[in-house]
């Protein structure tokens, strides 16, 4: 599947029309349903093929975002090899009380990997929450991003944004 088909692959399975609160607390008259892209294997992974090429070299850790940068970074770390962390969006309270389950990341390059960035803010949050346990993070890769604010948002945090699309790419 070529760059295209898949952009119109991933719009007819998961765009839809109404009126939708974003995380970022904008409102939009349209939506990208990402776990209808992300739970069909097929777009997935392809997803996974196109966005491999993208990953930084030297990333010694993919970092899945909860929820949605999970399967893709899983996605991602079966096609490449990488090893993936899965990120929660806050430590848990028991148990080991960690906020990354999965590959040791401390003093490594760590790739960020979100589904959708509208303005960054989580992907800010949880970065510096990664940096802030030895986490080496410069990356963010992403499968659609839906504003120029999260470009923004994350360089001035530092962050270098790689999107496999925009939103106007995919309309």
């Amino acid at each position: 599947m070529d760059r295209n088909e898949l952009a119109q692959e991933i719009f007819d399975t998961s765009h839809l029309e109404g009126s939708f609160t974003l995380r970022s607390g904008q409102v939009s008259s349209e939506y990208f349903d990402k776990y209808l892209f992300e739970s069909n294997p097929e777009l997935l992974t392809e997803i996974a093929n196109q966005l491999s090429e993208l990953i930084p070299e030297g990333t010694e850790v993919l970092a899945g975002l909860e929820m949605g940068g999970i399967p893709i970074a899983t996605a991602l770390s079966l096609k490449t090899g990488i090893p993936a962390i899965l990120v929660r969006k806050k430590a848990k309270d028991y148990g080991t009380a960690k906020l990354a389950e999965g590959a040791a990341f401390n003093g490594k390059k760590v790739c960020v990997i979100e589904d959708v960035v509208t303005t960054g803010g989580q992907v800010v949050m949880s970065s510096n929450d990664l940096k802030a346990r030895g986490a080496e993070i410069e990356y963010v890769i992403c499968v659609i991003e839906r504003d120029i604010e999260g470009r923004e948002n994350l360089k001035k945090e530092g962050l270098e944004l790689l999107s496999l699309f925009t939103m106007e790419e995919l309309k």
